[in-house]
């Protein structure tokens, strides 16, 4: 569930209408703490900066830690982000956490968990190859 909603929330296409689709999938999976997220990237440019910027961004999950010993589920997810552009690629490391609840399974939500709390810890840049 974890790893699905970063592959969609963050592995993003210069396309409009992809960009929508997959951010409107992954807000499906988490409540307003990824929304507002969302609002924030938009109203900065970032998605239009993507879309003119022909601009592929491409998410890795390394890992997913979950505590289930206390409800609600705490989760850590550690991944890797490759901006793709023309001139370069960029590599970033992206730590976030979040809550996880349990909900009802539905076609747009098949594991039956609900993000709460998301929060970006990390996303810095490692390093820059020229292409």
């Amino acid at each position: 569930h974890v790893r699905r909603f970063h592959e969609l929330f963050f592995g993003l296409s210069p396309q409009k209408d992809a960009i929508e689709h997959n951010i409107n999938r992954a807000l499906q999976l988490a409540d307003k703490s990824a929304y507002h997220y969302y609002v924030d990237f938009a109203e900065r440019g970032y998605y239009n900066r993507l879309i003119s910027g022909n601009i592929n961004q491409v998410v890795h999950v390394d890992s997913v830690v979950c505590d289930f010993a206390a409800y609600p589920y705490k989760v850590r997810t550690y991944a890797r982000q490759l901006i793709i552009r023309e001139s370069n690629v960029t590599e970033r490391s992206l730590v976030t956490r979040c809550n996880l609840l349990n909900s009802v399974r539905s076609d747009n939500n098949p594991h039956g968990f609900t993000i709460e709390a998301f929060e970006i810890i990390e996303n810095r840049d490692i390093k820059v190859q020229k292409r």
